[in-house]
């Protein structure tokens, strides 16, 4: 069954690359409706990656990218959980920083890039910055759902034993919550990778924002491609390989799946 699985996903990645090369063909030789330098073909991404590989760029600006937002990411976490616990905690943060965190987790993370730059310069901290502004606030109300998510019954249960509220929160509500905060931190993931993308765009010396900006000023639209690819898969790759796992094991173990 994994083997049918596998290789039908082999076979869709064939024909998507075999599509991609038709368009190419089509738009720049047939039609001529594009110049061949404006478009990236499936050969031309091949041998970028071959390039940036073999003289180390490519595994350098994953490499730094990882670093960075892991650290960002790290930072977002805590200061998710603190906003999270504390909007459930008290009504009155629940009523006047919830919309007010609602209202920053709409804006884009590129909104944050000029007060990045202004506060710490072309610095690694600005870069971390964004990141952090891209993702804690989804992550806190992601805890902030997955607490208030408890089943009533269980924590009625805990009260009727005496439990104090340390350990309420402790043994009672944040292994509840747990799924749901494994989910938040799916979603932060995301959103700090994003972010990271726009903050790398802006300082960087190394990272994939900034190799992606350099075949933008090259005018080498294969290696933008092969980055935008190199992005996508590595976004895929944590997702399924950490988030996802951790996710199903969780609601494995607890007999949810």
């Amino acid at each position: 069954m994994k083997g049918k699985k596998f290789a039908g996903n082999i076979l869709f990645f064939i024909l998507l690359i075999l599509l991609w090369q038709l368009m190419y063909t089509a738009s720049c030789d047939w039609f001529h409706w594009a110049k061949p330098y404006a478009v990236p073909s499936p050969a031309g991404v091949a041998d970028c990656i071959v390039y940036l590989l073999s003289n180390g760029t490519l595994l350098t600006a994953i490499v730094g990218s990882l670093l960075r937002v892991s650290f960002g990411f790290a930072i977002s976490v805590l200061i998710g959980s603190i906003l999270g616990a504390s909007i459930v905690a008290f009504d009155y943060l629940a009523q006047n920083l919830k919309p007010l965190i609602l209202g920053i987790q709409t804006l884009p993370s590129i909104c944050w890039v000029p007060f990045a730059i202004l506060w710490f310069g072309l610095t690694e901290s600005a870069i971390i910055f964004v990141v952090v502004m891209g993702s804690a606030f989804g992550i806190a109300l992601s805890i902030e759902s997955g607490i208030k998510n408890v089943p009533p019954i269980y924590i009625k249960a805990a009260k009727t034993m005496g439990v104090d509220s340390l350990h309420l929160y402790l043994r009672v509500i944040f292994p509840a919550a747990l799924p749901a905060f494994v989910a938040g931190l799916k979603q932060g993931w995301s959103f700090a990778w994003r972010a990271l993308m726009s903050g790398e765009v802006m300082s960087a010396s190394v990272g994939l924002g900034y190799t992606l900006m350099v075949g933008r000023d090259l005018a080498d639209i294969n290696q933008v491609m092969t980055i935008m690819l190199v992005i996508i898969c590595i976004g895929i790759l944590i997702d399924k390989r950490i988030f996802t796992l951790a996710e199903h094991h969780i609601l494995k173990k607890r007999g949810l799946l």
